[in-house]
């Protein structure tokens, strides 16, 4: 069986020949045959993961081997898939989640023209493409070109819409943070290459190269890593990227920006949990990191009224959650969230993109209201999406959650008591904004009001989808304080996190403590649902907002400290070497050598003036001065 798990490679291979034929072909291809093939390949590639993943479960594990890579002395990086627990569970939600995504696409983006249909859908299945390669890879090295390759995907996504200047630069911004973040992520790769002489991760993470590389080699390998995992995964200071990203297709958001790329970083540390669970430092940074994120993110949704602002600033707190728990040790939570959020915020990312559909491209929520009666399947949808992400018991969204705040507290009360208040604050915003959006009365023109209507069916099945996944989705992980031996993805995973337990110390919280918290947090919860619910349903918060409303509006106004600490000081030192070191230095000294040789050329051309007697004057004079020379100066 671990022969026939060698045809993994077919999992990627699907997505990148659809890339081909849609890019190569997007000018020939009708709508319909680019979005079948787009959609078929990420289909084909889900049903090979699907295998995949029952081999795995059934306990087959491997390494396929297809080729060295990199073969430089006693270095060896070959390009080797590893089929595990943890790489087979994200194969899982990648191609699962994709495939309803690009399904959602061929309505969501038909007005456009077959050439740019085509591209679009090109864009995606490379982007898939990537992104299972980052988690396929054997080793650091494939990871990494996975990493690079959903970096470039997401830059021209994000400007998919390039005739618009500010897309371009949305587009721009997304591209150099990540590559903050990568540079660090590479020195890591040279780091370690150079201690253990390896990137595969079976080597890596053996107890042979872990007895090469001191504390501080770990600490500092693991903090770069880390670093990078802030750049793709937006955690502070490299997470402005991430709003605005929703300039490109809302499907685009719903792919990239909730349900797979910005879940890299958190694969990245998950695979790399051994090196990590020997870094405590590093791993409170990562807690204290992340919990600092979802609080700053959870603050700044308070008050944006864009649809799509509201789910990306959301996107970033539920992210500053999930390096929460892998800062406090609780992989297997960190991962069960990264899967149920999946599910919920991609179903609300496409409930936003059917909404702004109805609307006519508009997506602010003060001119919507009132849409539950125009759009029933997107209202039922999208409620459900927010009673997952707000934990409301029974939803897959409360027991991530809940895994994530008993870790928190088992570490640290003061970890805890700001992770549920970040947690109060999700429930508030997102309920201001389902009952803006779809509560109360229709705020819009008559025009709008005139053309609301319910999405095509290729929209609402993938929502339909999703909303059952975010039901059901949290019964993989049902924690041992509710019914004992009921958490099978912990079970799943336990080989992949297993060297991680014996060396992280485990804080357990007795079973009365855990009803305890999840009581008294799902009251708090569910009063300020319903608080939330019923103030923006009544009265929608239409004004211009004052005081700190305004700073939370405007985002804590980081890009405007970023624009003033960072962006200016750098283009006055790029004027200032631009006009005075470039142009009085560097091309001084160098026309200042023409010239010179110009001049000298000027001058000796008059030593050879045709007159004999001048030549026999110089050659008496410089025999002079030799005689002198050696008779006088000689030693």
């Amino acid at each position: 069986m671990k022969n026939a798990l060698q045809l993994a490679y077919l999992i990627p291979l699907f997505p990148l020949l659809g890339f081909l034929l849609n890019g190569l072909g997007r000018k020939y291809f009708s709508k319909s045959l680019i979005g079948t093939i787009g959609s078929g390949a990420i289909l084909a590639s889900f049903a090979v993961s699907l295998w995949v993943f029952f081999q795995v479960k059934s306990g087959n594990t491997h390494v396929a081997h297809y080729f060295n890579f990199i073969s430089v002395g006693d270095l060896k990086i070959p390009f080797a898939f590893q089929i595990d627990q943890l790489s087979s569970l994200f194969l899982l939600i990648i191609t699962g989640i994709g495939f309803l995504i690009h399904l959602y696409s061929t309505a969501y983006m038909h007005d456009e023209k077959p050439e740019h249909f085509g591209r679009y859908f090109a864009y995606l299945n490379l982007f898939v493409f990537s992104m299972l390669l980052l988690v396929m890879g054997a080793n650091f090295v494939i990871m990494f070109i996975g990493w690079e390759g959903v970096g470039l995907c997401s830059y021209l996504l994000i400007g998919f819409w390039f005739r618009k200047e500010e897309y371009n630069k949305a587009a721009s911004k997304a591209f150099i943070m990540n590559r903050i973040g990568d540079l660090a992520f590479l020195i890591a790769l040279f780091w370690l290459i150079n201690k253990t002489g390896t990137v595969t991760f079976l080597e890596v993470f053996s107890a042979e190269s872990l007895s090469k590389l001191s504390d501080r080699d770990i600490t500092v390998i693991t903090a770069l890593l880390f670093v990078g995992a802030t750049g793709k995964s937006a955690q502070i200071p490299l997470y402005t990227w991430l709003p605005d990203a929703m300039a490109g297709p809302t499907p685009v958001s719903a792919l990239i920006h909730a349900a797979t790329m910005v879940t890299a970083g958190i694969y990245m540390i998950a695979r790399s949990n051994v090196l990590y669970s020997m870094a405590p430092a590093v791993m409170t940074v990562i807690a204290i990191v992340g919990l600092a994120t979802a609080l700053l993110a959870a603050t700044i949704a308070l008050k944006q009224n864009d649809i799509k602002k509201v789910l990306a600033y959301s996107t970033v707190s539920q992210l500053g959650y999930m390096f929460l728990a892998l800062g406090t040790g609780s992989y297997v939570a960190a991962v069960f969230h990264v899967m149920t959020h999946a599910f919920f915020k991609a179903l609300m990312f496409l409930g936003s993109g059917s909404v702004i559909h109805a609307m006519g491209g508009e997506q602010d929520i003060r001119k919507m209201g009132g849409l539950s009666k125009y759009m029933k399947i997107t209202n039922i949808t999208f409620l459900v999406g927010c009673l997952a992400i707000a934990g409301i018991p029974g939803l897959s969204g409360f027991f991530s959650k809940d895994e994530i705040l008993a870790g928190a507290f088992a570490t640290s009360p003061v970890f805890y008591a700001i992770g549920l208040f970040t947690a109060l604050l999700t429930a508030f915003y997102m309920f201001r904004l389902y009952a803006t959006t779809f509560r109360g009365s229709f705020r819009g023109t008559h025009e709008q009001e005139h053309h609301l209507h319910e999405s095509p069916a290729a929209m609402t099945i993938p929502l339909i989808v999703l909303a059952v996944l975010s039901i059901v989705g949290g019964y993989v992980g049902v924690p041992e304080f509710i019914a004992a031996g009921a958490h099978s993805l912990k079970d799943f995973l336990y080989p992949v996190f297993e060297p991680s337990y014996k060396i992280l110390q485990e804080h357990h919280v007795s079973h009365e403590t855990e009803w305890g918290l999840t009581i008294g947090s799902t009251i708090a919860i569910l009063a300020v649902v319903i608080y939330a619910w019923t103030r923006f349903s009544k009265k929608p918060d239409l004004a211009e907002p004052q005081g700190l409303g305004k700073v939370l509006a405007n985002k804590w106004y980081v890009d405007e400290i970023y624009d003033a600490v960072i962006v200016k000081p750098l283009n006055k030192l790029g004027a200032l070497l631009n006009n005075i070191v470039e142009t009085k230095v560097i091309d001084g000294i160098v026309n200042g050598v023409g010239r010179l040789v110009n001049y000298g050329g000027r001058q000796l051309r008059w030593v050879q003036s045709g007159q004999v007697g001048l030549y026999v004057l110089l050659m008496v004079l410089s025999m002079i001065v030799i005689f002198v020379l050696q008779f006088f100066f000689r030693k």
